[in-house]
């Protein structure tokens, strides 16, 4: 069962220890600035971190600490782990991660900032369970802005630059939950700048924890790529019949609870050499990606939400037309006559 931390996110007290570093790019030569104290806040200003960190966790993508040996050989993972087991360690630790986010720069392009490592009380829930987490923050992106003050009988204005309060540009929280497996974490990357795995892989050295958004997410990518590439190199299919399939696999996922691979093929695909063929091409992307999709899951609607975004059902017709696919194939009839190709629709009402 997916445990959900957006059940809980907003549900903390102000953090209780907060140090700010700031990190340079390594390769660019710049320096590495550790502060030797933990900020001391007031409770507004508290509040307004709070809020702007914890706002850019939306999405219920979670995932998990690795490690290419063993799970203590992962820095952050260890850090944490070290804070989770004694607060008193917290200071000594945040170091230590400014120090491993400083060494693994290893393209120019990454940007220099602030890192704010935050520890979060959990508040106690209704079961009786309290869970801590850990946030680790990088502002990079410093934006204009203007000062206005009197002067004299009038006004004066100043241009300077600071960070946005408007988006989050890296940032993690991780839960004193699943240890033994990595922790829970969410991230976020909005300013990747050139460098895709620098935050995630690099720093973090995270992957996608194996829960039921990680299956609903991955059926619906080998299903999208299978009806899209294999389908018509195997079977004589239409763009309309590729509409219909994409289609009729969104709908199943968004009028069920559970996944069951057996009930899907037989709704969706029907045809037992296509049903054969996608189990084929399952098999293969798993081996490809490396990865293993349960074929019996809970659906996770946040998933399929965010998936169904990239199944727009689109008939693209040279550059005059392009005809959307909502609902029933046999509405849409092909043929070919003295002026070309054609499509027929059939319709009840004109909106």
């Amino acid at each position: 069962m997916i445990w959900n931390i957006f059940a809980d996110l907003y549900h903390y007290s102000m953090f209780s220890k907060i140090v700010v570093h700031k990190v340079g790019n390594k390769i660019n030569q710049e320096s590495l600035f550790l502060s030797d104290a933990e900020l001391q806040l007031e409770d507004d200003m508290k509040e307004l971190l709070e809020n702007f960190f914890l706002k850019a966790f939306k999405s219920e993508e979670q995932f998990q600490f690795y490690s290419d040996t063993y799970l203590t050989l992962n820095p952050v993972y260890s850090s944490v782990a070290e804070i989770f087991e004694d607060k008193d360690k917290f200071l000594f630790e945040a170091e230590n991660i400014a120090n491993h986010l400083y060494d693994i720069t290893e393209n120019p392009r990454v940007q220099a900032g602030e890192v704010f490592i935050i520890y979060f009380e959990g508040e106690e829930g209704a079961d009786g369970a309290k869970i801590d987490s850990i946030g680790i923050f990088k502002t990079e992106k410093k934006d204009p802005f203007l000062k206005i003050f009197p002067k004299e009988d009038t006004f004066d204005i100043e241009r300077d630059y600071g960070i946005s309060l408007g988006k989050l540009d890296k940032g993690a929280l991780i839960y004193n939950n699943s240890k033994d497996t990595g922790f829970v974490v969410s991230a976020v990357d909005n300013n990747k700048n050139g460098d895709m795995y620098y935050w995630f892989e690099d720093f973090l050295k995270i992957r996608q924890r194996n829960d039921e958004y990680f299956h609903t997410q991955e059926t619906l990518n080998v299903y999208k790529e299978y009806v899209t590439k294999q389908l018509p190199q195997e079977f004589e299919v239409s763009k309309a019949d590729q509409a219909d399939f994409l289609n009729k696999s969104i709908n199943f996922f968004k009028d069920r609870e559970q996944f069951d691979f057996e009930e899907f093929t037989s709704k969706v695909l029907e045809d037992q050499q296509v049903i054969e063929s996608f189990g084929n091409f399952k098999s293969d992307y798993e081996q490809e990606m490396q990865v293993s999709i349960s074929e019996d899951f809970a659906i996770n609607e946040a998933a399929v939400k965010k998936q169904s975004r990239g199944f727009k059902s689109v008939i693209k017709l040279d550059k005059n037309f392009h005809i959307y696919v909502h609902g029933d194939r046999k509405m849409i009839e092909t043929g070919q006559d003295e002026k070309g190709k054609y499509y027929r629709l059939y319709y009840e009402e004109e909106k």
